[in-house]
């Protein structure tokens, strides 16, 4: 076996009632004064003045940035360095999901780094950490707020940048249930699959391992317990809580193990077309696992078992097939759309899409390489 390098915050806060925790984590760590990154909804909705208050109460002053896109872009970190700069903020809060814990990353990295985001695209391309970030999560799916990945999207050349880099790995991640029951059903679809998605590619990428593999199947185990009764009963407690916990899990497999085509091909559908990030993996995931199954299917099979399949007397092909039909169910019981038709995507963009794709840095652990033409008819038989 290779050598494995496992990341992941220094400390990491998780239940229900546990963003009082973290504020006063946070003062005693003696920060002055906190950029907010976050988005309008959340700022509508009373939450960002929720968690401002606590941290007035522990003498932190704060400053918002709810400039942050759905998919965030260059543009929106940008304009948070540029609040971050004016208001001497010593460290960056995100609130949210996965586009302001990315757009977060990507101000907090430049803060220190300087230059220009773009700068960063690749592995591990910044000489110094980051401002100090801590991330307080809202969805349960992305995971973000405990990776190294950081997804910023180029509005000059309509590509999703993967930063893959130790330096933006948050120093403290929140994970508070109650800020998660107000979710709509299909943003709480969206995400649970982004986290399945997550844990499916982790546990058939090339780097995974046998840390990486327990989280992997734990997740994709309590995602499919767990999932359809967060979309249908949004106030359920239990279930809120298991996907803050299986998303968790699902990073932590993914943040080591790295992804695959399903992500690297899903990164170029949400920065062409700006769609949204979990749909498009829901829907290419079970195309992605049909093409990867003549060199898996035996992991697959392990997959299939942990979605509550029973593959006793099932040949490794027939349980990477139980695979790709539960994934297919999950995905239509909670109502994800059953193609890229429906999401309006183009059959003339494949080839630049395909181009891309195969430049992006998640499928470099992708179980078989594809040819150009092999992602192009994946586009196709997922629309």
């Amino acid at each position: 076996m290779s050598v494995s390098t496992f990341f992941i915050p220094s400390v990491n806060m998780i239940g229900s009632g546990c963003l009082n925790d973290a504020v006063k984590a946070m003062q005693s760590y003696g920060y002055q004064h906190a950029l907010v990154v976050t988005d309008s909804v959340l700022n509508k909705i009373g939450l960002v003045d929720q968690v401002r208050t606590l941290l007035s109460e522990a003498g932190i002053q704060s400053t918002v940035y709810q400039g942050t896109h759905p998919n965030p872009t260059t543009t929106n970190v940008t304009e948070g360095l540029a609040i971050l700069h004016k208001n001497s903020c010593d460290c960056v809060i995100s609130l949210g999901g996965g586009s302001p814990h990315d757009c977060a990353k990507g101000i907090a990295l430049v803060a220190t780094n300087g230059g220009d985001i773009r700068d960063y695209e690749g592995v591990d391309r910044s000489a110094r950490p980051q401002l100090p970030l801590i991330a307080i999560n809202t969805t349960a799916g992305t995971a973000s707020e405990m990776t190294r990945f950081c997804i910023i999207t180029d509005i000059d050349r309509h590509i999703k940048m993967a930063i893959v880099d130790k330096h933006v790995t948050p120093i403290l991640s929140v994970n508070d249930s109650q800020l998660m029951t107000g979710m709509p059903k299909s943003l709480t679809a969206a995400t649970g699959m982004d986290a399945l998605t997550h844990a499916v590619e982790a546990y058939v990428s090339t780097a995974a391992n046998p840390i990486t593999d327990a989280c992997a199947l734990k997740a994709i185990t309590m995602i499919s317990h767990s999932l359809l009764t967060a979309v249908e009963q949004g106030d359920n407690v239990e279930a809120r809580e298991a996907m803050a916990y299986a998303q968790f899990l699902a990073g932590m497999a993914f943040n080591n193990a790295s992804l695959g085509y399903v992500h690297a091909m899903a990164h170029q559908l949400g920065g062409f077309y700006d769609l949204p990030h979990g749909v498009c993996n829901a829907v290419l995931l079970p195309h992605v696992t049909a093409f990867n199954a003549s060199v898996c299917a035996g992991r697959l099979k392990d997959i299939a078992q942990a979605m509550g399949v029973d593959v006793k007397g099932m040949s490794d092909r027939q349980g990477a097939d139980a695979c790709i039909a539960s994934i297919r169910a999950l995905s239509k019981a909670v109502g994800i759309p059953s193609g890229l038709g429906a999401l309006n995507v183009q059959k003339k963009d494949f080839a630049i899409l395909a181009t891309n794709a195969l430049k992006d840095a998640c499928g470099l652990t992708n179980p078989v390489q594809a040819t150009h033409d092999e992602i192009m008819e994946i586009f196709d038989v997922a629309m």
